[in-house]
This record gives structure tokens, sequence and C-alpha cells, in this order.
């Protein structure tokens, strides 16, 4: 099981990686260890930028810093590439799995597409049938080292796809193997939630829980379509939900903050928020608040009481780690051992899961916090 991970620390020395954390939004094509990725071309025979793991995981970096979403996308070409397997898929879920727990993640949902996984003869049940065995497995050996992770699988398909319907069905055929929930993600900005509403409404009678990516490449409108055609749950990033707040002086010593309608309704409904800091300077989702880390609306969202929860969206392409998020956020704004306690129990109560195990996994983030 890997162990290299870079440890990250609180000022008062406490181990931000020994903390108990929990992942809510982590793609399975965007945490794929280098050195996998080059052994898995070699056996499809795949050219991929580097045969050096190194060099290669400093590509993905380079070219996921582009400020645009849709030039971030295409670095999953070479991911998505390697996934189109058993062999591939299981071997990657396992060790997504084992990174996570290695980081202290206690309870992980990991977001993928399957229908960007059928280029060599798979269908669209094996696909998820290969990532759960994958998943079960990584979870077994995480238990022989000692840590214990949870695992649930969230669905997803491509906005600017038309399969929505029967990626939906999908989720909740195997709801009862490992999928929570269900996604819609991918180019943004033209492709609305509305695109898939025969989807949503199927799986609003199914109950099954959504998120929708919404508030990152697009704006308020794309929120507003995630919450009322999508019926979201949570918002995938939402960071641009920002800007329906409107901050003013009333004098040199007094400012006042109002809400607009979307964000009054996300913050009174405790919609979560799944805000990647990395990822959304990345991808330019913060540009219109700066490009510093210190520019995210992160800290607003949190002082004004909304749901606000950390993660990494893609740990290759940010080349991160949830533990080195939370070091981002804490370096940024100050934020100490009770700052991050909140976002995991933020998490924890958004979490796709029965209420009863909501708060199970809730008594073992206050437990770990009180220990560390």
């Amino acid at each position: 099981m890997n162990t290299s991970l870079e440890e990250f620390l609180l000022p008062g020395g406490a181990s931000i990686n020994a903390l108990p954390k929990i992942s809510l939004h982590d793609h399975l094509d965007g945490g794929l260890r280098p050195q996998t990725i080059i052994e898995l071309a070699d056996t499809i025979g795949l050219d991929v930028p580097s045969t050096d793991a190194a060099a290669l995981g400093a590509w993905f970096a380079d070219q996921s810093n582009s400020g645009s979403l849709v030039d971030y996308l295409k670095t999953f070409d070479v991911t998505t590439a390697v996934m189109q397997t058993r062999e591939g898929l299981i071997r990657v879920a396992h060790e997504f799995v084992q990174d996570l727990a290695v980081d202290g993640v206690i309870y992980g949902e990991i977001r993928w597409a399957p229908e960007q996984h059928l280029t060599r003869g798979l269908t669209l049940d094996q696909v998820v049938e290969a990532v759960q065995e994958g998943i079960e497995s990584g979870i077994d050996e995480a238990a022989e080292f000692g840590s214990t992770i949870r695992i649930g699988q969230l669905i997803t398909a491509m906005r600017h796809a038309n399969r929505g319907l029967e990626i939906a069905e999908l989720a909740v055929r195997h709801r009862g193997n490992g999928v929570v929930g269900f996604d819609i993600a991918g180019a943004e900005l033209g492709f609305p939630a509305r695109n898939h509403l025969a989807a949503f409404d199927y799986l609003a009678k199914e109950f099954m829980p959504v998120t929708v990516h919404a508030g990152e490449a697009d704006g308020l409108g794309s929120i507003r379509g995630a919450l009322f055609d999508g019926r979201a749950l949570r918002l995938g990033h939402g960071v641009r939900l920002a800007e329906d707040i409107v901050i003013g002086r009333e004098d040199d010593d007094n400012t006042y903050v109002t809400l607009g309608p979307v964000a009054q309704w996300v913050r009174d409904r405790e919609i979560a928020l799944e805000l990647s800091p990395s990822s959304n300077l990345q991808t330019g989702a913060i540009a219109a608040w700066g490009d510093d880390l210190l520019d995210h609306p992160f800290d607003l969202l949190y002082q004004l009481g909304f749901r606000v929860t950390v993660n990494t969206d893609n740990r290759l392409m940010s080349d991160t780690s949830l533990s080195q998020e939370l070091a981002l956020l804490s370096d940024a704004f100050g934020y100490d051992i009770d700052d991050l306690e909140v976002f995991q129990l933020n998490a924890a109560q958004s979490a796709f899961l029965p209420l009863e195990e909501r708060e199970e996994l809730a008594d073992a983030v206050v437990a770990g916090f009180e220990e560390a």
C-alpha cells in the first residue's frame, strides 16, 4: 500500500493527514497514479506524454493550469484511455481507495462516468461491477494496514451527451452494489441540467440522491438549473454562488451583506457546496474575484453560514490531496483545527447515506478530532 503522501501540519503541530476526513467530490479518472498510467498504457500500446512517473505527473499539473475548464478537461483523454478494460478499472479503483485511506479519509464518494469506458467492448453494467470490485479490494487491503474506510460510487452522466436517462437507470440498478448517488459533469456552459430532465424526473421517483456540477464554468443560471431541474441535494463546486452575494459599506466601520434569492435558498436549505480550492483556481472558476487562493470566496461562504465542504476534485491534475487542500485553506485564512472539524462535519451531514449512518460518521469525526 502506497504510504508516500506528504504530511501537512497545523500551526500547533497536529497532523492534518491523521485527522479523519470525508471526501465528497473526487473523480476516479482524475486520481490515477502516474506510474499506473504508464504501466496500463504500455499494456494497450498507448503513447503517453512521458514514461517517467514524476515527469508525467508534472505534465498533468502543467496542462491543468489553463484557467479554462474546457482545456482542463482535455487531460482526461489520457486517463480515461487507460481505463477501458476490466483489469484497468479494477486497478485504478483499488489504488484510488488506498490513496484515500493513506490520506486519512474515512468515507469517500467516488464519481465517474461509465459511458466513457466502453471503447474496448465492456458494457455499462460491466464497468460499474469492475470499479466496485476494485473498491472492495482496496477497502480490504486498507483494513490490513489498519485503516477503516467506506466508499460509495456516484454514477455520472456527461452533460454534453444524450445518455442521461440511461445512466440514471444504471445508477438505480446498482444502488445495492455500491452506488449511492448520481451526478452530471463535463462542459457546463451551454449544456444546462434541463437537457437531462427525464433522468432527473426518473431519479426523483426512485429516491436516488443527486449532486450536480454547477457554478464552476457557468454562473447562477446553471446553479438554478441544478437546484430546480436537477433537484440537487449538493452542488458540485457551486463556487459562483458568490455572484449572488452583495457586500456593501454603510460607513467606514460597518459593512452589510445581502443574499440574492439563489444564495438565500442554498444557505437556508443547507445545500452543501463541494468546493475544491486548487481546482477552482486552475479552471478559472474564481476569476471574477482574483487568481490567488486568498481571493477564493470559500471564507466568505463559510463566514456567512453556508454548508461548505473541502474537496480535491482531481488529485492528479491538481497534484494535491485532501490534507493538502485543508492545509492550503488553513494557511490562507488562518483556520485552526476547530474549523477543519466543521468542514468534515458538514461533509458527514451531506453524505449520501441514511441518517443513522451519517450520524455514525459524524461521531467518528468528532472522536478523531478529540484525539488529535
